[in-house]
């Protein structure tokens, strides 16, 4: 495995753990963004169904270019394909900031 891929993925731990819980925890608008996303990965010539470009193995699908799960990467609104073919919705801290809001609302 490219040593790459992993420092890419230490880097990123905080939009890593931001997918997880939204994967996890699961909101309609996020869900529908992560499909829109899926659909553009699908059609990629880095899409790994298979998983052997995975960082973790058993998390497939993949992107080959950085290794990362796709039903994680793409429920990460702070994060952004590698390749550019879809961008960061948010950064973290305003990601979190309206989390919050939406908490105290409620």
């Amino acid at each position: 495995m490219d040593l790459n891929k992993y420092l890419g993925a230490f880097k990123n731990r905080s939009q890593i753990l931001e997918g997880i819980k939204n994967k996890i925890f699961k909101k309609e608008h996020i869900e529908a963004e992560a499909k829109k996303r899926l659909d553009i990965c699908e059609l990629c010539s880095s899409f790994d169904k298979k998983g052997g470009g995975c960082i973790v193995l058993g998390t497939q699908p993949c992107c080959n270019e950085c290794g990362c799960s796709l039903g994680i990467k793409t429920r990460s609104l702070a994060s952004e394909c590698p390749l550019n073919k879809w961008k960061a919705l948010m950064d973290e801290d305003t990601e979190e900031r309206l989390m919050m809001d939406i908490e105290n609302e409620g």
